[in-house]
């Protein structure tokens, strides 16, 4: 991931052994890791069982949340494609009966936000 994209809050995919390596003690019994992807501070999650939305906070740094979100939750989502001159892929989630999406990150070119919408599917629309 670009310093430039990452500055515009760009999301990059991360590999399945730094999620590992880094979230493992997150996971629930029989939870794995399928997509994650880190803006410059703030990664998000997608397992077997829910998203995960990783905040770290403050200027240094140290304090970190960790906010989980069931699947089955999730009332709608959007992936919007980038395009000639728009570079960068949209994902917008909404949660329970909410109006505006609870959730929105943009991904650089790296990402194929077709994945994302697959593993968002194959939860969602169950």
């Amino acid at each position: 991931m670009g310093l430039f994209s990452a500055l515009l809050g760009n999301a990059g995919a991360v590999s399945q052994e730094e999620l590992s390596k880094k979230y493992g003690q997150l996971l629930a019994e029989g939870e794995s890791f399928e997509l994650g992807f880190k803006l410059v501070r703030d990664t998000f999650i997608f397992t077997s069982k829910r998203l995960i939305l990783v905040d770290v906070q403050g200027i240094t740094g140290s304090k970190t949340e960790y906010i989980s979100i069931s699947y089955k939750s999730i009332s709608r989502f959007s992936v919007e494609t980038s395009g000639t001159f728009d570079l960068d892929a949209e994902l917008k989630i909404w949660i329970s009966s909410e109006q505006q999406p609870s959730i929105r990150k943009q991904f650089n070119k790296s990402v194929n936000v077709y994945d994302v919408q697959r593993v968002l599917a194959h939860h969602v629309c169950k």
